[in-house]
């Protein structure tokens, strides 16, 4: 069986952190669905695992969280229209997101639904990731209350930014389908310790959920590029989050965020990031050159 290069795999790699589909991606390399499927799932497997080794004891100060959504297989309204039952956790897939304000460091993240045992999950692991007392800014969702309290106990300065939303522009209910509603004012709230007001703010981590949209096919609303596999979607988020974190270098910090946040040296590059999820291939590729070298070199 042919292997593909390191740089051939770069190339898919490269493809899927711009933005483009996989069917997109086996038509215009050549490769068959199943092996573009293949190289996002090693690379993002691994991908998530580097994040949860490197992103660790974060000297953040602001941090500020959200939620973005999508759906896995089926909208949840259609999962029980689904003619051959669909697949493990189809439905809603909300993934949590925790940003250091200064550095626009990715802290953590979490797939799942929306409620409180998620939030749970998702605040003890961002708390784990931090090393000093922060200031944090989430929206109005209730569920944080409770999960912030309990991940953090009295060690955070907490409030929420809530934003007030009036109708959606349009006629009809067709345009207004495509319109967003109008954003027209927004509460800061006090919820523990001593935030300092001016930095109550969630702009950082809503733009960070646009790049998610911008940068992966199956975030795209209203399209049919959407996962069809959790396993997948998950893997998708991991590798966009160690492409943005560990290579991407920010326009207005003019370097990745990483190494803003001192927990990398350089910006690595996807070919980094494809070794990394194919290392233990690699070094069985190169225990067999070795073995070869030193057989020509006794014969």
């Amino acid at each position: 069986m042919n292997k593909l290069s390191i740089a051939k795999r770069a190339k898919v790699v490269r493809l899927l952190v711009e933005g483009s589909s996989l069917r997109t991606i086996s038509r215009a390399e050549d490769l068959s669905i199943n092996t573009v499927t293949s190289i996002l799932v090693a690379v993002g497997k691994a991908c998530l695992q580097f994040h949860n080794d490197t992103v660790v004891n974060i000297p953040a100060k602001i941090v500020q969280a959200d939620e973005i959504w999508s759906f896995v297989y089926a909208k949840e309204k259609n999962k029980e229209y689904c003619k051959y039952g669909g697949v493990d956790g189809m439905g809603n897939a909300w993934t949590w997101v925790g940003m250091d304000a200064d550095t626009k460091l990715v802290i953590g993240w979490l797939v799942g639904d929306r409620e409180a045992d998620t939030a749970n999950e998702f605040m003890r692991d961002m708390a784990s990731r931090l090393k000093h007392r922060v200031q944090l800014t989430t929206d109005g969702h209730k569920p944080y209350l409770k999960a912030v309290e309990d991940a953090f106990e009295d060690e955070i300065d907490y409030s929420m930014l809530i934003k007030i939303y009036g109708k959606a522009e349009g006629t009809d209910e067709n345009e207004r389908r495509y319109s967003p509603a109008t954003c027209t004012g927004s509460k800061k709230v006090w919820v523990s310790g001593d935030p300092n007001p001016a930095l109550i703010s969630t702009s950082y981590v809503e733009r960070q959920n646009l790049t998610m949209r911008m940068s992966m096919r199956r975030f795209t609303r209203l399209t049919n590029a959407f996962s069809k596999k959790l396993e997948n979607h998950i893997c998708a988020i991991a590798l966009h989050y160690a492409y943005y974190n560990f290579c991407r270098i920010h326009k207005t910090l003019r370097v990745t965020p990483a190494m803003e946040a001192k927990i990398a040296t350089r910006p690595m590059t996807i070919e980094d990031l494809v070794r990394i999820g194919y290392a233990d291939e690699i070094a069985k590729e190169e225990k067999r050159l070795a073995r070869r070298l030193r057989y020509s070199v006794t014969h």
